[in-house]
This record gives structure tokens, sequence and C-alpha cells, in this order.
């Protein structure tokens, strides 16, 4: 008992530190990814190749002076980017990370929680971080910050319901809420045991979410509630120091997690071809499979950011329309197909 509570401390720790490390990389390969779009360098200051320019930021943003301003309502603007991160960073508790590893003739499974209700654990963590988004620019006392949480607020709840209902079409499929249990029906094989991975099965379903992961990580052609150009900085145009690196990190940390759902669900998780077939011993498999996954979710996060340099904004009237009289129609149609294709 003592050594599974120690095994999952650590799990807790390790997964916290590499959530916290992809994210803090994110930015800079954002930059880089945005650079060679563009056909420039990016960051090259900060040690070799600028590798060291997180650090160099999240030094900044610690050494910059606390603003909070007079007219604003101090619990509430501190407690803000406090539940955007921690809502982010609570959303990976349930995703499994690889197989299982046996040590010492102990069994250890890289998930931290396994629950039969995953995915509905998903959405309500998702959808409790648009409250730090809300409360952050209500309590700024600023029209800007205000409109642009409104625009958070209504754009992520107007995508949430597409995306639940594309994911709907895949629970029936699979008959299961367990994240774990829908990866390990994605497990391949060769021969009479192959399985194809979800998004062979639930093509339209797959784009519904992705389009809706796009919006619900406020990332562009959805970045509405920051759009610089009309809100000066959006939700979070009165936040400095630390409290602006919350906001901005959890942000990158939602764009891993959604990365990682989407592999988990649609992709196979940490499921390769003929990882059966190699003749190799399970925890060796369980290592590839968690670097495969890994893989998956790097593939997914350049994805986000090859989006965002090459399609422009849309409109707030056009973003609201694709949310409901494409995105949640097509979704219906799509359950109302896989219960057809279910039947016969």
């Amino acid at each position: 008992m003592i050594s599974f509570l120690i095994y999952k401390a650590i799990l807790v720790g390790v997964i916290f530190a590499i959530t916290l490390f992809v994210a803090a990389y994110s930015t800079y390969a954002e930059r880089k990814v945005a650079a060679f779009l563009q056909d420039r360098i990016g960051p090259d200051r900060a040690g070799p190749f600028g590798i060291l320019q997180p650090l160099a930021d999240g030094m900044k943003f610690i050494m910059k002076e606390e603003i909070i301003p007079n007219v604003s309502n101090k619990l509430l603007f501190v407690l803000g980017p406090s539940i955007a991160m921690l809502t982010a960073l609570m959303a990976g508790v349930v995703i499994p990370w690889g197989g299982s590893l046996t040590i010492s003739g102990e069994t250890y499974t890289l998930q931290i929680v396994d629950l039969n209700i995953g995915i509905l654990y998903v959405f309500a963590v998702v959808s409790i971080g648009v409250y730090g988004i809300m409360i952050g620019g209500w309590a700024s006392n600023n029209k800007f910050s205000l409109l642009g949480a409104i625009r958070a607020s209504a754009q992520m709840i107007s995508y949430e319901i597409g995306m639940g209902l594309s994911i709907i079409a895949l629970i029936m499929m699979t008959g299961t809420l367990s994240l774990r249990e829908i990866t390990e029906l994605q497990a391949g094989g060769v021969g009479s045991d192959w399985n194809f991975w979800n998004v062979v099965y639930q093509p339209v379903g797959f784009l519904i979410f992705l389009v809706c992961a796009f919006a619900e990580c406020n990332r562009t052609p959805f970045d509405l509630p920051e759009c610089e150009t009309e809100l000066v900085g959006g939700y979070h145009t009165e936040y400095s120091s630390m409290k602006l690196g919350f906001y901005l990190f959890a942000e990158y940390i939602n764009m891993f997690v959604s990365s990682a759902v989407i592999s988990t669900l649609y992709f196979g998780g940490y499921n390769f071809p003929f990882m059966h077939n190699l003749g190799l011993d399970q925890n060796l498999i369980t290592i590839i499979g968690t670097v495969v996954l890994f893989g998956k979710i790097g593939f997914f996060i350049f994805f986000f950011m090859w989006i965002r340099w090459t399609i422009p904004r849309f409109r707030y009237d056009q973003l609201m329309n694709l949310g409901w009289k494409i995105l949640i129609p097509l979704a219906v149609i799509n359950i109302f197909v896989t219960g057809l294709f279910g039947i016969f």
C-alpha cells in the first residue's frame, strides 16, 4: 500500500513537471515555428539556438512588478488566473500516459486515476476553466477585459456543445467513458486482432472535436477573446507579472492536454502498429508506447501552431455561425449515422 502511494506521488510529480516543461517549451516552439513560416530565425540569444528563452521569459515574469488596479475586485483579480491554471493542470489526471510496468512483481499503470467516467471528468474540468477567464475579466473593472471575458465565455459554452455531441458518437461506438478502455480498444496487431484507430470509424467526429478544441483553447482562428486589434489584450489586459504568466501558461497547458485527449480518443493513445508482434518485453513496449504518445501530442501541438500562422482570425458572427449552424447540426447527424451503423 505504501509503495503504491509512493508510486502515485512520484507519477503525479513527474506528470506535473512534464506538463509545465512542455507548456514552457511550447512558447519557444511557437516562436520558432512562426519564424520558420515567416522566413526568420526566431529566438537565438538566450543559449544555443535560443534554447533557454523560456527560462528567460519565466524569470522576466517573476521579476516584473505585481500591479493590482485600485478599482478592481482584489480577491477575484487574484482568483481568476489561479482557477485558469489549476483547472488546466487538473485535466491531465485521467489521461493514460502509457500501458503498465511490472517492477519487482508489482504492476503499475502509467495513469494517475482511471475513472470510469474519464471523458466526463475532462469535460467538467475544462468547463470550469472558463470561470477563471470570466472572473479575471470582470474583476479587472476594465471594459476591454470584460468584453474579452464575455466573448470567451460565449465561445467556450457554444463550442462545448459541439465537442460533447462529437464525443457521444464515439461513446456509442466504444460503449465506455473510460479513457484507458477507449485506448485499449484501439490496440493493434495483425490478422484477426487488427484494430483500426477510432479516427477511421469517426472521421467527422474527429474533425468536429479538433475544431472545437481550437475554440476551447482560444487559439487562432478562434482567439476572439484576446484579439489585440480590438480589445488591447482581451481579458488579461490589466494583468502583469506572474498572474499574466498564469493565464498564458494555462493556454499552453490546455493545448497540451487537448492534444493528449485527441491522441487518446482518436489516434490510439500509447498504441502503435504491430506492437504485439515485435516479441519485445512488456515493459519495453510500455516505454515505447509512451514515447509514441508524446510524438502524437507533439504533432498536434505543432498543428495548433501551424494553423495559428496560416489562417486569419474569424469575425465574431462567423465564429458563432460555425458553432451553432454548422458544427452542432453536423455532430447530431454524425450521432444518427453512427446509430444506424450500430443497428446494422
